[in-house]
């Protein structure tokens, strides 16, 4: 019977060759094989081989064959010929294209550098494009985390050196609690998912505090369905709880925080609020031994939590006395936050009870000897296995960076950071403020800037302004109205520059940010200062550079159009300069390469630059005979030395025996080769006795400097008591040179406190009015706009709902295939809706960057993602509502400037069903074209 049968191939060969490198999915930066036959890409699978995600890949970096065929890719240099946002240009040669951009830029920067605002999205080379932009002179750089996720990584390391997701990772392997705040499930997905397998199959307890349970809140055993904007209240509900029971570690504050330090409290000190120091600088504790003042990292001190220095009449007190003082006030007690946070007081105590029960009574020991910055040798490495994350949910609010520090002194407090079973540091973090630069904005004509963009300011010296007192930069980064801005304000470029305020640009140069559509508040306001003319007829903006891989709603809005290549046929580099893949044992890097080539006029983004840069004598892109000093991104990542023995990758050096080595050493020409033939990265594992501790852990100090992460150790003490927030309420109060405006002195007194707290925004947003909190989230099958162009993405979500709970679902009679029109204080929306269940009672939401425009993305006109899909964006402004003082207020943390996207209050009711989903705009031509009615793809 067999004979008949016919022959099937059960193992067909997937590909002739396997090409490793660096998925761009998302922000995760797997490894992946890229399988190849007959030259082109046939299936994208893990590295298992690969540190960060060991083989595991989700369905967005599976459908990376997508996105490298997509039909929306950009296919050469663009000239716009019809009005701006009309969608219409000619094809023109690079040759063409560069000699534009070089006449637009070379006079400004002879003239003046700062009418060239240069900013970036997602496009993880952001030590190569500052360094593009410090060469060119303008103060006007930054990238996308001024709306994205600032609050999380300034509030983390002005508190403990570093924060969550790229700082550092929960320790999989020991923690037996794990508490998420804010987390979507697209924030490093991949090791999220296979940390919480360990912890499931360990039977280690998650817990996940989100007004949504989508996700990973969906699979914890224990969701919290919090009020948006209120974590930093329940927060330090848990502090009150734990303050109250005793229930701190006790040794853990006095040896690694700044617990014990003394705080001058003289009020009519020039000082008063500050840590006391000595002749030196270094801070002072009291010593519970000598019973005197004591610099904090003498080998014999012996801190004293409580202690208090009485000198002329004056009792200076620790910073842990304050903070005992202030938490343990009632206005924290469960019972006083309940309401507010939407989460039972009886459930507020039971997770404080159970923080305290395994930290304290689950504590376990690692047999492992280390040295601390003091000298003290320690036998073993104490374990407190509570662990936690957060992402965006709680940073995205006017309060959070005061929410995010919450979070860290909780950890702090329950000692779970940078011990076994907490949280861990991944190099090259922990790096204390100190070891970072100040930002910097002294611009001249035909010069360099004096220094790096960004940074983090130790005080208003530090301030980025004019000799007038003025911004200096367009965003108003590292003002008077956001002093600690580490990140810039990217979403509020576009509207200053149209108000010239704090002055006019001339030329707007943005890469792979789509600002006149999902990445903007204010997206029907945005599309029309991009649009805008004035008296004479000319733009407001005069000139628009933009540079993207694909045909977005921003490529619209350009002048000039520069594409971009795709992430497999670039050369990137994941840089210990930049955001590395490093895991907490491992300092790790990677590289991308052009695993195929271009089938188009393309150039990566980063190599353009480096021809633009030699074509406009930018020092450093230029040898001392003019030539152009990198042929490319590859040349560059390979030849640039930043400071001595250090390089854009740390793997495979050359030392000076000629031999290649990690960390340190001379260029290798050899060196991409040597990561691709490794599969695309590099690791050196922490030294067992260096694995925890690291801030105060000599042999991890020493480790790094020697992988060149630091010139010089640096240890330091965990700072609960932020001293640069209070210099700025000093100044605030009359004291020191650098004064802010009168109008803005009540505002830094009330919200810079040095130790976290928390306000309600609600009131700015007029929520009286409007009762309904608003949100989007990212799907774990998405990241940015691209993936809902994405042919195998598309269908998991060709369009989205507004998500209501059951309360407001049943007030409003809403019923399946039912519509909404939802208000706030700037615009409407006419969305369909759907009934969600496991939802804060008070919110509604839905996912984020689906909903296109129509003629964009290469999608027909009838696309669901252009007539059912939307946008919150639309009711979103990057300005609060009017306060009647005819002031424009960012609506924006005050202290950081991070977007305030998720304090969006909203009206919600019951609408006709209209024909697509409202706002619609008109369509913009396509300058690629549509894709095909049917997409497929046969390889071999």
């Amino acid at each position: 019977m067999t004979h008949h049968q016919p022959k099937i191939d059960l193992s067909p060969k997937v590909s002739d060759e396997i090409r490793k490198t660096t998925c761009y999915m998302c922000a995760c930066r797997c490894g992946i094989n890229v399988h190849m036959k007959d030259g082109k890409v046939a299936y994208i699978e893990g590295n298992r081989d690969h540190p960060v995600n060991q083989g595991v890949l989700c369905a967005k970096g599976s459908s990376g064959i997508m996105q490298v065929n997509a039909p929306s890719r950009l296919r050469a240099p663009l000239k716009r010929v019809g009005p701006r946002g009309s969608g219409q240009f000619e094809e023109i040669s690079w040759e063409e294209a560069l000699t534009l951009a070089t006449d637009w830029l070379a006079p400004i920067r002879e003239e003046a550098p700062e009418k060239l605002a240069f900013f970036t999205g997602r496009d993880q080379s952001q030590s190569f494009t500052s360094f593009w932009a410090q060469a060119f002179g303008t103060p006007n750089y930054a990238a996308h985390g001024g709306f994205c996720s600032v609050n999380m990584a300034a509030g983390g390391i002005y508190t403990m050196g570093g924060a969550f997701w790229e700082f550092g990772q929960p320790d999989w392997d020991h923690a037996k609690l794990f508490m998420l705040f804010g987390v979507a499930e697209d924030h490093d997905s991949n090791p999220i998912k296979m940390g919480l397998g360990k912890l499931k199959a360990r039977g280690a307890k998650v817990i996940g505090v989100n007004p949504i349970r989508s996700g990973y809140n969906a699979v914890a055993d224990e969701w919290v369905g919090i009020t948006p904007g209120t974590d930093g209240l329940f927060i330090l509900s848990l502090v009150h709880c734990l303050l109250k029971a005793g229930k701190i570690d006790l040794e853990y504050l006095t040896w690694y925080t700044d617990a014990p330090c003394l705080v001058n409290c003289d009020p009519n000190s020039e000082e008063y609020g500050l840590i006391l120091r000595d002749e030196e600088g270094r801070a002072l504790v009291w010593d519970r031994i000598e019973r005197r003042p004591r610099c904090y990292d003498k080998p014999d001190v012996c801190p004293d939590l409580g202690g208090t220095w009485v000198n002329e009449g004056i009792e200076h007190k620790s910073v842990f006395q304050f903070m005992v003082e202030r938490y343990l006030s009632d206005e924290y007690s469960p019972e006083a936050v309940a309401e507010r946070c939407g989460v039972p007081a009886g459930k507020i105590r039971a997770i404080a009870n159970e923080l305290a029960r395994v930290a304290f009574e689950e504590a376990f020991e690692i047999q492992q000897e280390w040295t601390d910055f003091r000298g003290k040798k320690h036998k073993v490495m104490k374990g407190r296995p509570v662990a936690m994350h957060a992402m965006r949910g709680i940073s995205a609010h006017a309060n959070g960076f005061q929410t995010c520090r919450a979070l860290h002194t909780l950890q702090i407090l329950l000692g779970t950071v940078e011990v076994p079973g907490g949280f861990r540091f991944k190099p090259p973090y922990p790096k204390p403020v100190e070891a970072h630069p100040t930002p910097h904005c002294k611009s001249q004509p035909g010069r360099p800037l004096d220094g790096p963009h960004l940074g983090f300011v130790r005080g208003p010296e530090h301030l980025a302004l004019k000799e007038d007192g003025t911004p200096a930069r367009i965003d108003k980064a590292f003002s008077w109205e956001n002093p600690m801005s580490a990140h810039g304000l990217m979403h509020m470029v576009i509207s200053n520059a149209h108000a010239g305020d704090p002055y006019e640009i001339d030329t707007l140069f943005m890469y792979m940010a789509n600002m006149s559509w999902n990445s903007s508040m204010n997206t029907k306001g945005v599309m029309e200062m991009l649009t805008d003319k004035g008296e004479d007829g000319e733009y407001v903006i005069p000139r628009i550079i933009y540079s993207d891989a694909y045909s977005s709603e921003m490529v619209a809005y350009a002048d000039l159009v520069l594409p971009d290549t795709t992430y497999l046929e670039r050369h990137d580099c994941i840089s210990l300069l930049d955001r590395p893949i490093c895991e907490a044992d491992g300092a790790a890097d990677a590289i991308r390469w052009p695993v195929i080539e271009p089938d188009r006029d393309v150039k990566g983004f980063q190599s353009m630059l480096c021809d633009l840069g030699a074509r406009l004598g930018l020092p450093g892109f230029v040898n001392e005979d003019g030539s152009q000093k990198y042929a490319d991104y590859g040349d560059y990542i390979t030849n640039h030395i930043r400071r001595p023995g250090v390089g854009p990758l740390f793997g495979w050096r050359m030392g000076e025996d000629g031999k290649e080595q990690p960390g340190r050493g001379a260029a290798n020409p050899d060196q991409l080769q040597r990561y691709i033939d490794n599969g695309g990265f590099h690791l050196q594992h922490v030294p067992d006795a260096a694995r925890y501790y690291k801030p105060w852990n000599m042999e991890y100090q020493d480790w790094a400097v020697k992988m060149g992460l630091f010139d010089v150790p640096h240890p330091y003490l965990f700072t609960l008591y932020c001293e640069p927030m209070r210099k700025f309420q000093l100044a605030a109060e009359g004291h020191g040179e650098r004064q802010p405006p009168e109008h803005l002195r009540a505002r830094i007194k009330a919200t810079m406190d040095p130790l976290p707290i928390w306000w309600d925004t609600v009131e700015a947003n007029r929520g009286a009015e409007y009762p309904v909190h608003a949100l989007t989230q990212r799907p774990m099958a998405m990241y940015h706009s691209w993936g809902s162009q994405n042919a195998w993405l598309r269908q998991i979500h060709g369009q989205n709902p507004l998500y209501v709970p059951t309360k407001i679902w049943e007030e409003n009679g809403f019923a399946e295939g039912d519509w909404a029109r939802v208000t706030s204080p700037h615009g409407e929306i006419v969305v369909p809706v759907a009934h969600m269940a496991a939802l804060n009672a008070n919110t509604v939401w839905t996912w984020n960057a689906i909903g296109k425009r129509k003629g964009a993305w290469a999608l027909e006109e009838d696309a669901p993602e252009a007539t059912k899909g939307f946008l919150l964006n639309h009711l979103i402004h990057e300005l609060l509502p009017e306060k009647g003082d005819g002031l424009r207020w960012s609506n924006s943390d005050p202290i950081t400037g991070q977007a305030a996207w998720f304090d969006l209050r909203v009206r919600i009711e019951k609408a006709a069903a209209p024909a697509e989903s409202q706002p619609a705009f008109d369509p913009i031509a396509s300058p690629v074209g549509h894709g095909p009615k049917v997409n497929r793809q046969k390889v071999g």
